[in-house]
């Protein structure tokens, strides 16, 4: 699958249907993905959908495809997002853990500006990220964790923010048991701040929090509420239709193991207070492959 093909895929309408070539694509992928042999972890230790920060599988190769439609400055502006992320994990000790992440994007964008005076269209790399934690298991129950994240500004006006900017993490996860096996609660703080770059682009700092409550259903079904950080408390420059500092919003995912070690899950969120508008309306689909 070439560069080309995954840039047709998140063209101006979501999975165009009409482009066989993106199916085929997205469907030798995913028969590809399925092949990969199972965890040889033990599923006791980690959590094989790989949608645990606290329990991660070993490996992890994520497709990612969000779509997002936000305030803009004379229409709303639509971001479709294709992002592709590889995470791999250092079994320390057997309670010490570090886990390493990278993010490219590519992405697909119709804001109007002197530019793109016509709101076509654009399409391109987004800013690209790498990211490394730190997990410590204090008991079967309890975990707690920081890291970091890098985020470096490789995508052009108006694809990216501009700007350098660093992520600091923190959080903990305590397991439920008593709901079921796969259960836990596991809120994540970060802090998105500017630190270099394009001296005329909006100054970024803001708070990022998120609650994630996982359930785990029978037949491997699960349902997450705030799995992303999108609460968010805007301390830097104000965006288009800010009125206050505060972003809450409804969100909420639901999804499946497919086998040992293929999950699909499908993210939907909708904001309750939006003086800070981070969005209008949110669905993301993840396929995740542990190994």
């Amino acid at each position: 699958m070439h560069a080309s093909d995954v840039l047709d895929c998140i063209g101006p309408v979501t999975w165009r249907a009409a482009n066989g070539k993106c199916w085929a694509a997205l469907l030798v992928l995913f028969a590809l993905l399925r092949s990969l042999p199972a965890a040889a972890q033990s599923s006791e230790a980690y959590d094989l959908s790989g949608l645990d920060f606290f329990r991660p599988p070993p490996n992890l190769f994520q497709f990612q495809h969000e779509y997002r439609t936000a305030p803009g400055s004379t229409r709303d502006v639509t971001t479709q997002t294709l992002n592709l992320r590889y995470d791999h994990t250092f079994y320390l000790t057997p309670t010490w853990t570090v886990v390493t992440r990278t993010d490219l994007p590519f992405l697909a964008r119709n804001t109007i500006n002197s530019s793109n005076p016509n709101g076509n269209y654009l399409h391109g790399i987004g800013d690209a990220d790498i990211q490394a934690a730190v997990i410590h298991d204090l008991d079967k129950r309890w975990a707690v964790g920081f890291g970091a994240r890098l985020i470096a500004p490789t995508g052009d006006d108006p694809l990216g923010s501009g700007k350098w900017r660093t992520m600091p993490i923190v959080g903990f996860r305590v397991a439920l048991p008593e709901i079921s096996k796969s259960s836990y609660f596991e809120p994540i703080f970060r802090y998105d701040l500017s630190v270099a770059g394009d001296p005329a682009r909006r100054n970024i700092s803001n708070l990022q929090f998120g609650p994630a409550l996982n359930i785990g259903l029978p037949d491997r079904w699960f349902v997450t509420f705030y799995p992303s950080q999108d609460i968010r408390i805007n301390f830097g420059d104000p965006v288009t239709g800010q009125t206050g500092r505060l972003f809450l919003p409804l969100d909420v995912r639901a999804g499946k193991k497919l086998s040992d070690n293929v999950a699909a899950s499908l993210e939907i969120g909708v904001p309750i207070i939006k003086d800070y508008p981070v969005y209008n309306f949110k669905s993301q689909f993840r396929l995740n492959i542990t190994w």
